[in-house]
């Protein structure tokens, strides 16, 4: 039914840029909020960021404010993480997640794609 899959992850220096993308399928996501987030080996799951579909309304973790956006295309039924200004401490396994927005429960998810930052 609902799937999620991500692609862009991989290896660049600190500093660098890297754009993620969530291919949502299955249903319309009109009336579903989507998220981000971020597992590093041995560390919790991390909320990283969301957006509301139907008007591209976002929120961040004060940790990527500035550095990472989140953005939607309707058409094509995607979701983006744009990250930028790059850090080590942004490696992690970064996965796509989605839920109603009446609900507080991620229903759905993604099976990661790996982003490596070197020093």
């Amino acid at each position: 039914q609902v799937q999620l899959v991500e692609s862009g992850g991989g290896l660049v220096q600190a500093g660098g840029s890297l754009r993620l993308s969530c291919a949502a399928s299955g249903r319309s996501f009109s009336s579903y909020v989507m998220g981000w987030f971020r597992q590093a080996p041995g560390k919790e799951r991390e909320f990283v960021g969301r957006i509301v579909w139907s008007s591209g309304s976002t929120y961040y973790e004060d940790s990527v404010k500035g550095r990472f956006t989140i953005s939607r295309d309707n058409a094509k039924n995607m979701v983006y993480l744009q990250m930028n200004s790059l850090k080590p401490e942004d490696t992690a396994a970064y996965y796509c997640a989605a839920r109603r927005g009446d609900l507080g429960n991620w229903d759905y998810w993604g099976q990661g794609t790996q982003v490596t930052v070197s020093a």
